[in-house]
This record gives structure tokens, sequence and C-alpha cells, in this order.
């Protein structure tokens, strides 16, 4: 831990996370409307997710094909059921041969986490709604006032159990949506591997834990990192939908089933 507190490791945050995200909630307070910082994280939310799109993008295609390439999964695990390396190896062989980066969805978690905590840091130290000139970019105006309720009702300095909940809820509403319904419960020996219980565990904690997780959290914080986290969310909701995400389990058509572009 003694790391965040060196001189590199706070230069780096303050230059390019927290500094860029307190200069982009300031310049978007001066130019909405009754310059409600609600409003300026919702927009800054969308602007920082257009900027991740191609992560995002990735991870969403990553999802699919990897729900369309269970079957052969399967059939790997019965053919190696007792050779779990050989069992591995043939998985990450095949995830080479469809272009698949599994690891794609993680790495887009763990990018937006520094986002998270320079949000929070930001409402934590107290820098809004007193602005700092010395931080301003020299483009970005004082604004004349920084209306710290969200429409006039949430502050977003202190905590929210509606925003708590809806940062859940979008959650829950994710996972359900990039993840497809549930298979059903495992018959064969095979399909009652360790393996394959392991994979049951993560897809119940992925579908419903990890939402009361997100949900505890963001009502422990600022009501301003569970707006983003749910407008983060709501995007991604959007963005499947329009790249075509269905709820159902039709087997896919040869085209989707291409390797997709790296």
């Amino acid at each position: 831990m003694a790391g965040y507190n060196t001189p590199m490791f706070k230069a780096f945050f303050y230059h390019f996370i927290y500094d860029p995200l307190y200069n982009g909630l300031v310049y978007l307070v001066d130019i909405v409307p009754s310059h409600d910082i609600g409003i300026a994280i919702i927009i800054l939310t969308i602007a920082v997710k257009f900027v991740l799109f191609p992560l995002s993008r990735q991870a969403v295609r990553t999802q699919m094909a990897m729900r369309q390439i269970a079957p052969e999964i399967e059939k790997i695990k019965e053919k190696h059921k007792d050779k779990q390396d050989e069992q591995a190896k043939a998985i990450f062989a095949l995830y080479r041969e469809k272009g698949i980066r599994p690891f794609s969805s993680f790495f887009l978690i763990l990018v937006q986490f520094p986002i998270l905590f320079g949000l929070y840091w930001v409402f934590w130290k107290g820098g809004l709604p007193s602005v700092d000139p010395s931080i301003l970019y020299s483009f970005v105006p004082v604004p004349e006032r920084v209306n710290m309720e969200f429409f006039g009702v949430i502050d977003m300095r202190e905590r929210s159990i509606i925003l708590a909940a809806l940062a859940g809820l979008s959650q829950l509403a994710y996972a359900r949506l990039s993840m497809g319904p549930r298979n059903k419960m495992a018959t064969s020996p095979v399909e009652q591997s360790f393996s394959s219980d392991m994979a049951r565990s993560f897809d119940l904690q992925a579908r419903y834990v990890l939402p009361v997780i997100v949900a505890g959290i963001a009502f422990t914080v600022a009501s301003a990192v569970p707006l983003y986290w749910t407008a983060s969310n709501l995007f991604m909701l959007a963005q499947e939908f329009l790249m075509g995400r269905r709820f159902s389990d039709k087997p896919a058509s040869p085209e989707t089933t291409a390797p997709l572009p790296l």
C-alpha cells in the first residue's frame, strides 16, 4: 500500500485522473441547465463511455462469442475430463482460433475503477461545490454556481439509498443481458465436474452477488459514484441491445461464429 503514497503515483493520479475529471465536471456544470452537478455527471459518464467504446464493444463481442462456443467447450471438457491441464490448453486454443479475448470484459471493468475512485475523491475531498481555479485548465471557466442537488432532490455529496438501489438493479439487468439465460442444471457426470461447479458458482456470483455488493458499496459513498455507475450500466445495456444482443438461446449463424476482428 505504500506505493500509493509515492510522489510518482500521486502525480499520475492527479494529472491523468483527478484533474481531467474535475475539469470535465466544472466545464459541464457551467453549461448544463440550472448548473446541476447530477446532469453533468451523466454527461461525463456518456463521454467516458464513448472514449471506452472500443473496449466495451470488444467486451460485448467476446461475451456473445463465448456463449456461442459453449457447446464446443463442453465437448473439450468431456474429452479431457481427467486432464485439467490439457482441458485448459484446448479451451485457450479454441479461443485463439475464434479470435476471442476472454479477459476483455474484466479489463473493461478494471479500467473504470480509477474513474470511480477519482470521482469519489472529487467529492470526498470537498472539491465541489467550491471551485479551485488553480486546478482548472485555461479553457475551463469558473461557473457562476454549482447546484449539488440532482434535479433538486438528491444531494450528490451525501449517500442515497435510491441511487444505491438503482446501481444494484442496473448491474443485475446488465449481468442478465450480457450473460444470457442461465443454463439448465447439469445431470451428466461430466457436467458435474469440479470445473463445471466452479463455472456455475461464478455465474451465480456474477448474476446475483455482484449486484448486491455494488449496491452495498454504492450506499457507503457520495451519490455521485452510484449515479455514474447507474448511468454507465444503462449505457452498456443500450449498447448491447443496439449490437443485437438477444435473451434467447437460438443457434448462431455461420456469420456470427466467424473469428472476431482483433
